[in-house]
């Protein structure tokens, strides 16, 4: 058969689907993924509401959705809290995102550097600290988190190189790790929730400490 001899079907042309020729398995699919949706959305205001473990029927009547349903989408509690966390990760990863990374002035970087995690901490805060939680028993979630804390530290490596490269190695090292643990969740939670400061205050501090971490160092020593 060569390509000009195409058979052309005898059959009549199937029907263009409609809007009320919708399959009631996609609509059953569409139903159970909004609901998945709600289920840990719910969960995740939950953390974010200093309940860091709520059970399946505080979620169940923050919700919507009944504690049948949340059986069926999630095998137990700790797979449905799991499922939470890294729904929010994966919403809350591209808020650390920084325009012309490592490109800019040293006080810019510094400022834009902050701005960003401080921004970020403020949607994922409550999160970090329930998967904190659930680390302590989970491999998934601990694995989870070492992967985002090593993106965390490539960022710094990034956004700093100049400042980093001119340094001596002992004080490079000393200097990233201390940036580092600045920002970790945990010091971001210092200084937010247990010393209660608003973010303008807390922005401050942070921009004069990574600047007196990285700033570079004159040639000249006082004597």
């Amino acid at each position: 058969m060569t390509e000009s001899a195409v058979p052309v079907s005898t059959d009549a042309p199937a029907e263009a689907p409609t809007a009320d020729r919708v399959d009631p398995i996609d609509g059953r699919a569409a139903r159970r993924n909004r609901n998945r949706t709600a289920v840990l959305d719910a969960a995740i205001a939950l953390f974010a509401e200093g309940k860091l473990q709520p059970g399946a029927g505080e979620i169940a009547a923050r919700s919507g959705v009944s504690h049948r349903s949340i059986n069926r989408y999630f095998p137990d509690s700790r797979a449905l809290l799991r499922a939470a966390v890294d729904r929010q990760i994966e919403i809350g990863i591209p808020l650390f995102r920084i325009h012309a990374i490592g490109h800019g002035p040293f006080e810019h970087r510094v400022d834009e550097f902050v701005r960003v995690r401080l921004e970020a901490y403020d949607v994922l805060g409550a999160t970090a600290r329930a998967a904190a939680l659930m680390a302590a028993t989970s491999r998934i979630v601990r694995n989870e988190l070492v992967a985002v804390r090593e993106l965390l530290t490539d960022q710094i490596d990034r956004q700093f190189a100049t400042e980093l490269a001119a340094m001596p190695d002992s004080q490079r090292a000393a200097s990233r790790m201390a940036v580092d643990a600045l920002f970790q969740f945990e010091a971001l939670d210092f200084y937010r929730r247990l010393q209660g400061l608003d973010r303008s205050t807390s922005r401050l501090l942070l921009t004069q400490s990574t600047r007196d971490l990285l700033a570079p160092r004159s040639a000249a020593t006082p004597g």
